[in-house]
């Protein structure tokens, strides 16, 4: 069974969907026939390498609210994700273009490390205050994953993957993906939004009894593509 998983490393509901799935994973019975791919997804493809504004200010101009307004929503996303076991810090976060992340998530995926990549770099931007559209900084959090430094130092000076990342792009777009995460399951039921392990589990389950309902299961834990998403 192979289960994509269309997310971007700049979206909190991406890191809570990623750890949702690891519980529902450890929970289902025929996990060993599982395969992730993780699918590269820009919720802001013309983002500046860093914003000039924090989270909450994008947040409340984005949606037109007050400041105020925006600190709550960033509040309660983190209050969710701390009950999932992360830990998020929108106040030191650092919001920037991710198409070099997610290149950077491809190479991995040539070193059997494509999980361990899409981790770190969900770490570092979400609780870690790290600039992830920074070539030294994502160097560094390539090294720690293990990748090979001349490779990532390629990767980071050219184009390569840069392919790769667009036609996971592409393929959202064909199937219909306009807000992440995203989870498809051999490409015949997919599930939109961060839903809990159980129904994670269940979509699986359904997956693997290739009799999936027609409708896509939906959530409201999600970051759209029309700005930061959340």
């Amino acid at each position: 069974m192979h289960v994509e998983v269309w997310s971007d490393i700049a979206c909190p509901w991406c890191y809570v969907g990623k750890r949702r799935l690891e519980a529902a994973l450890a929970a289902y019975e025929h996990r060993d026939e599982v395969t992730i791919t993780w699918r590269s997804f820009e919720l802001d493809p013309q983002a500046p390498r860093e914003r000039t504004v924090d989270g909450a200010t994008h947040l409340a101009e984005k949606y037109a609210v007050p400041r105020d307004e925006a600190l709550a929503m960033q509040a309660r996303v983190t209050e969710t994700a701390a009950r999932d076991g992360l830990e998020f810090h929108f106040d030191i976060a650092r919001a920037g273009n991710t198409f070099d992340a997610h290149r950077i998530v491809h190479l991995a995926a040539a070193h059997d490390a494509q999980d361990a990549m899409q981790e770190r770099l969900m770490r570092a931007y979400l609780s870690e205050g790290e600039l992830i559209s920074d070539a030294p900084t994502l160097e560094r959090l390539a090294l720690e994953v293990g990748l090979p430094a001349g490779e990532v130092h390629d990767v980071l000076s050219g184009d390569r993957y840069g392919a790769e990342v667009r036609e996971d792009e592409r393929s959202a777009s064909r199937l219909g993906i306009s807000a992440v995460p995203f989870f498809v399951v051999d490409r015949a039921i997919g599930a939109s939004g961060a839903h809990p392990p159980e129904a994670l589990v269940e979509l699986l389950r359904q997956g693997r009894a290739a009799n999936p309902p027609p409708a896509v299961a939906a959530s409201s834990e999600t970051c759209d593509a029309d700005g930061s998403g959340c």
